[in-house]
């Protein structure tokens, strides 16, 4: 906590914070090559609707034939947005966001939805992020995620595609991120009985190296890289998410706990050091090579000791 600051006064700065950094508009990009080296091989990926870190998942030809799991909304606002109940939950976004929504997963940090902007014709993920001030610690993060993100164009690294305002800015609890819509996470494919040939290996290392190097020349370490973190479509695309515990080399800090499972931290994380470098991704991406191999994680500790 800022000295002289109250919990009122920094939670009101976090707040402003937020809201500032995600409506300004932002031009500036991080320079970086994204040309595509080689042709990526024949991929045939199982559909599965999950999306950033999420238990829950549909499939896409559920989710997508009959309509059955989508939702209607009620309009708001005097029609500017409009409302969902989705797991009974409130789910309110701007009504460009074409109705039906279909959900598509939940977790620890949010709610997912699948929609349509009607303005691009695109489709897109919608994630939910409920009382995002409650939690200071994670606030910070949320607002380190659109930050980055906000500054980051590269095919290998998911792109915000929209920030929903709040219908009222005194009343600004939640938070609505809208981001690509990928189709399944590598945790998936690896769990499934999808054959990954050392072909497809390779390419979604190479993807994962790819958007690293991005980042990592913009000095921004992610810290968190595990297969559950790396989206894919149905044509081998991957992107990489989950930029909530990324940090500056300049910054680096104290990863007090481990967050999720420590399955692929690297040594220096896992001991608490207060220095480290660009290494403990490259240790992660190990970690996950390792393991679209064996389909099994290679170290399945019980906690950051074990």
């Amino acid at each position: 906590m800022g000295q002289g600051l109250t919990p009122s006064k920094e939670y009101q700065l976090m707040v402003d914070a937020m809201f500032c950094t995600t409506f300004m508009v932002t031009t500036s990009k991080f320079p970086g090559n994204t040309s595509l080296l080689f042709a990526p091989p024949a991929v045939v990926l199982t559909k599965v609707f999950l999306y950033s870190g999420l238990e829950f998942g549909m499939s896409m030809e559920s989710s997508c034939g009959s309509g059955d799991h989508s939702i209607k909304g009620v309009p708001t606002h005097g029609g500017r947005y409009v409302l969902y109940n989705v797991y009974g939950n409130h789910f309110e976004v701007s009504r460009k966001y074409a109705p039906p929504m279909r959900p598509v997963g939940r977790g620890a940090y949010g709610i997912v939805c699948a929609a349509l902007n009607s303005e691009t014709r695109e489709e897109v993920a919608i994630k939910k992020i409920g009382n995002a001030f409650d939690n200071r610690i994670d606030a910070k993060r949320t607002l380190r995620e659109i930050k980055l993100l906000r500054h980051m164009d590269h095919e290998n690294v998911i792109a915000i595609k929209d920030i929903i305002r709040p219908p009222q800015r005194e009343n600004f609890n939640d938070v609505y991120i809208v981001y690509e819509l990928m189709d399944t996470d590598l945790r998936q494919i690896i769990r499934s009985d999808q054959q990954l040939t050392d072909d497809h290996c390779r390419y979604f290392v190479y993807q994962i190296l790819r958007g690293l190097k991005y980042a990592h020349s913009a000095n921004v370490l992610h810290r968190d890289l595990k297969p559950i973190n790396l989206l894919l479509n149905a044509n081998g695309n991957l992107k990489i998410v989950e930029f909530g515990l990324a940090s500056t080399t300049s910054e680096t800090d104290f990863m007090t706990e481990c967050i999720g499972t420590c399955w692929y931290l690297a040594p220096e994380l896992l001991q608490n050091c207060s220095e480290y470098t660009a290494a403990v991704d490259i240790w992660s991406v190990g970690c996950i090579l390792g393991e679209m191999m064996i389909r099994q994680p290679l170290f399945r500790g019980r906690d950051h000791v074990h």
